[in-house]
């Protein structure tokens, strides 16, 4: 009981006698330096608590901000064909960070995504902060639903859309890719696609349920599976999903919430195998709402569309009150391609204003 401050003093580790007040013998008060270990990163001391004057001006400095910088990378993004949707502006994003951009593009669309390019109709879209233009150093045909030149049918070589394209099944595309770029760091799956997807899922077919798997799931697999191969060693993957994987959003139907759900546990798996085989990351981002071409083309002709009924909710909803711009899920992207996210893998990272938590 007659203990007295000074023993007590003694007794704690030198981390406590922080917390209490204590002062190093031959210091006087206020004269604290912040810990060897919070000084070697950046002179920050926030960690232990730091107050004087000079730590709280340094947590405040802008210069403590830490940018993207992926210069040197090379990206390859599935699933882009307009201007419009979130596999742009993921690529944008990356660009803006300094990454070598190429993408896959769905065959019946490529030579219009092309032309389009060619003919300056994306350049307001690929103009990028300091006044230059985003490059995208190659196109590929690309058609995720199907693995190895063995798996597509007669009607589909026969198809005019895919004539004279060439490789376009996944496994060849990764070939082309290595073959052009030797390796590469970060793989994006921005793909889905349900043929039913208008329709609820108590009147959904087999096959149209199925179809929305193998297209919106099983290709991010597909792609570990040929991509894995050609990353280097602390790469990253990421793929798009939606909230309807955990939740009921009526008029996303046909099969497509299940696919999502389906992709949201394959990158947790994923994360594990392809974390220890290849040593990459793999995440994936549940985006909010979007009024991109794809998604306007759910509904009937002349009606609101869902993507436009989705978007007002969202809007009304969300703990964020404000627009979801496809820029915002590419900023995210970019972090969880770069090296920021080192020790951030098989996470469902939700960009949404915040709908989620609703």
């Amino acid at each position: 009981r007659a203990i007295t401050r000074a023993t007590m003093m003694s007794l704690l580790p030198p981390l406590a006698m922080l917390a209490l007040g204590a002062v190093a013998p031959g210091r006087a008060a206020g004269a604290y330096r912040a810990p060897v270990a919070a000084r070697a990163v950046g002179g920050s001391a926030f960690a232990y608590g730091a107050s004087t004057p000079a730590a709280r001006s340094r947590r405040a400095d802008p210069r403590m901000a830490l940018p993207i910088d992926l210069t040197g990378k090379t990206a390859f993004v599935a699933g882009v064909a307009d201007s419009t949707g979130y596999g742009w502006a993921i690529a944008k994003a990356l660009a803006e960070a300094g990454a070598t951009i190429t993408v896959g593009t769905w065959p019946p669309v490529l030579k219009i995504f092309q032309k389009s390019l060619e003919t300056g109709k994306f350049d307001e879209d690929m103009i990028l902060s300091d006044g230059s233009k985003m490059v995208i150093e190659k196109v590929y045909p690309l058609d995720a639903v199907f693995d190895s030149p063995e798996d597509v049918p007669e009607d589909v070589k026969t198809n005019k859309r895919y004539a004279g394209v060439g490789a376009f099944t996944i496994s060849e595309v990764a070939q082309a890719v290595g073959a052009d770029y030797g390796k590469i760091d970060i793989l994006v799956h921005s793909l889905a696609n349900g043929p039913e997807v208008t329709k609820p899922l108590l009147e959904t077919s087999r096959k149209g349920y199925m179809a929305a798997s193998s297209a919106s799931a099983y290709s991010y697999v597909s792609l570990l599976q040929h991509f894995g191969p050609l990353m280097n060693e602390g790469g990253a993957a990421m793929s798009l999903t939606y909230i309807a994987s955990e939740r009921v959003i009526p008029g996303c139907g046909g099969g497509m919430s299940s696919a999502k759900a389906q992709l949201e546990s394959d990158t947790r798996t994923l994360a594990y195998e392809a974390g220890r085989k290849y040593k990459i990351r793999v995440n994936t981002i549940s985006a909010g709402a979007l009024k991109s071409r794809a998604a306007s083309a759910i509904g009937d002709k002349g009606t609101k569309t869902f993507i436009e009924y989705a978007i007002d909710y969202a809007k009304a909803n969300a703990p964020l009150a404000k627009d979801l711009y496809s820029d915002d899920v590419g900023r995210a992207a970019a972090f969880l391609c770069s090296p920021l996210a080192g020790a951030v893998t098989g996470v469902t990272m939700y960009v949404d204003n915040g709908l989620h938590a609703m």
